[in-house]
Order: C-alpha cells, then sequence, then structure tokens
C-alpha cells in the first residue's frame, strides 16, 4: 500500500456541444468565459463525471483527476500523472475513490492519498466502474473479477464463485438488496450466497457496459445487444444499437450514449465525416417509456464515444468524450 501525503486539487474542460434541436444550444462560449487558466485544459480521454455533495463536479480523464467548482478548473495531479484514471466515486463519509486502468485504485480522504493495488488484495490493478452498496462496502468492477472492500479487506468475486465472466464492467445493488454484475459474457444476479444468470428467451446478454435501476425498480440493461428494461418478469427492447452508458435524470427520462447506426434517418441533418465512428447522446423521455417502438430525442451526434454521463444540479448534461467534456444545456 502506498500513501501520498500531498494535497491534490482538480480539474477539468469541456469539448464543445452542438444540439440539433431549436431549443437546445451549444454551452461552449459559456464555458471558456468561465476558465481563468486555460493553461491546464486537458483534452484526453473522459470516462466519468459526478457531482458531489458540496456541489462540485468530479471527471476521471485519462490526464488526471479534475475538479470544476462552478468557477474555475484546476488541475494539481502532477505527481501521478501517468495514472489513466477511469471513475470517481463519493462515498457516504464524504471521501473519494478514484479507479484506474493498470494502477489500482486511490482513496483519497481531502489530504492525502492511499493506493490499493493487486498486491493489498485487489482482484486485478485494471480497473473501471466503482460502487458504494447500503452497508457502506465499496465495489470495484475489473477486468479479472470484482472485489468489495469493507475498508479493511478484499472479498474477490470471479468465475470460480459463479459470474459469467472475469471481465465485470458494472455492479449495482437492487431495492431488494440483489447485486447486479454487468460482464463480457451477460448479467448475474447475486443473493448474497450464489449467483443467477439473467436471459431472455434462453439468451444471455453480451457485453453488457452498463446497468441502472431507475425509480421504479426497472432494471436497464445496455451492451452489445442494444438497450433493455427489465421489470422482474418481462423484457423490452429499445434499440438495437451498441449502448455505452445508461443514466437516469431527475425528471425520469433515461439517457445513453450509444453508437449511431442510423445517423442519416433521424440526425436532422448533422452528418459524420467519416473520420470516426459517429455515437450519439439520446434521452428517452419519461412520458414515452412505456413505448418501445417510439425513437428517443437525439441530444448530440459526436465523433468518436461517449461516455459518462451527468445532470448536475442546476440540470445542465455533462458528458464524457475521446477528447474531453461535453456540456448541453435547454434553453
Amino acid at each position: 500500500m502506498k500513501n501520498y501525503n500531498f494535497l491534490f486539487f482538480f480539474a477539468f474542460i469541456l469539448s464543445s456541444c452542438i444540439g440539433n434541436n431549436q431549443n437546445m444550444r451549444s454551452d461552449d462560449r459559456i464555458i471558456q468565459n468561465q476558465v481563468k487558466d486555460t493553461s491546464e485544459i486537458p483534452h484526453g480521454i473522459t470516462r466519468n463525471i459526478k457531482q458531489d455533495s458540496k456541489g462540485r463536479i468530479w471527471v476521471a480523464t485519462f490526464d488526471g483527476i479534475f475538479q470544476f467548482n462552478g468557477k474555475s478548473f484546476t488541475k494539481i495531479t502532477d505527481e501521478i500523472n501517468s495514472v489513466r484514471f477511469f471513475s470517481v466515486l463519493e462515498d457516504r463519509k464524504g471521501n473519494f475513490w478514484f479507479s484506474s486502468v493498470g494502477s489500482g485504485v486511490y482513496y483519497y480522504d481531502g489530504e492525502s492519498f492511499t493506493n490499493y493495488t493487486s498486491k493489498d488484495g485487489l482482484v486485478n490493478n485494471r480497473v473501471t466502474e466503482i460502487y458504494e452498496d447500503r452497508k457502506g462496502n465499496i465495489w470495484f468492477s475489473t477486468e479479472q473479477g470484482a472485489s468489495r472492500f469493507d475498508g479493511k479487506s478484499f472479498l474477490n468475486f470471479t468465475t470460480e464463485n459463479g459470474l459469467p465472466a472475469n471481465y465485470v464492467h458494472w455492479i449495482l445493488e437492487d431495492q431488494t438488496g440483489k447485486f447486479w454484475f454487468g460482464t463480457q459474457e451477460g448479467v448475474s444476479i447475486y443473493d448474497g450466497k450464489s449467483f443467477t444468470n439473467l436471459t431472455q428467451n434462453n439468451r444471455g446478454f453480451y457485453n453488457v457496459r452498463g446497468m441502472i435501476e431507475d425509480t421504479s425498480g426497472n432494471i436497464w440493461i445496455g451492451g452489445n445487444d442494444g438497450l433493455w428494461k427489465y421489470d422482474g418478469r418481462n423484457f423490452t427492447k429499445f434499440s438495437d444499437s451498441f449502448v455505452g452508458y445508461i443514466y437516469e435524470d431527475k425528471e425520469g427520462n433515461i439517457w445513453t450514449s450509444s453508437k449511431d447506426d442510423k445517423t442519416s434517418e433521424f440526425s436532422n441533418g448533422l452528418q459524420n465525416n467519416g473520420n470516426q465512428e459517429s455515437w450519439v447522446l439520446s434521452r428517452y423521455n419519461k412520458s414515452s417509456l412505456s413505448n418501445p417502438n417510439l425513437l428517443p430525442e437525439l441530444i448530440k451526434t459526436h465523433e468518436g464515444m461517449i461516455f459518462g454521463i451527468l445532470q448536475a444540479n442546476n440540470g445542465i448534461i455533462w458528458y464524457g468524450t475521446l477528447n474531453g467534456i461535453g456540456r448541453w444545456s435547454e434553453d
């Protein structure tokens, strides 16, 4: 275990975002006017965005961990600048956890960092998502299984325990206390004793990249098989496109980042110039979630992948891209 007794502050910046609706606008000009020092602006892969209990925005990027206080962007992670960060979590005690690709996880108590790796019991050092359960345990999804940390030690879950695959992309605890694991080879539900693999018409779900439980108790599943809603008995399919991230906003709308397989059909003239694969940021309005035949609102077409999504307290939508952060708001 490595202890770093230096204080870090965090910062980030946003890539431009252009709406495709008259009621949608880019926030880029406003954002740039807020930046006091643009020399620290990162433009790297941005995987995850969260807002903490004090209203600050935290962003995990391959350039470092960043924080936005509403007025300025600051970065001071230079002493560990070789770390590629993937996700961020504020736990119930107000401390922060950062996952990394290859360097394990970092715990930040506001004054110093503690680095946990496989030498401390973590199942693998390539860590993607972080999740805190009702008991305050911290879960980590990795390329070689999942780890649960109780504050003292790690308990690991792999195919030897019943997971369908060791490559775990997502973990969540539902309203009944069961845990859902989204893996490369499907979805598995853990009741505290054993795993049950979730299937639809005797088929599993391949390469599950995102899952949420919405406020109504439905489980949303996204990945290679598109976007699905599961109410505990029945499955409803909303999209055939690959879905990378799912998010429910404060109004109960469902947001996704996905491959844009139908750009020419419903993008209102936005075109991909062919340099990169096109992705879309989409919104399924709560009022239409009972009708899977309705297309979602196309909020943003973007060249290259779109990652984590956040609705901030002021209603602005933030999202990660391959080259920084995008922000979108509605007039």
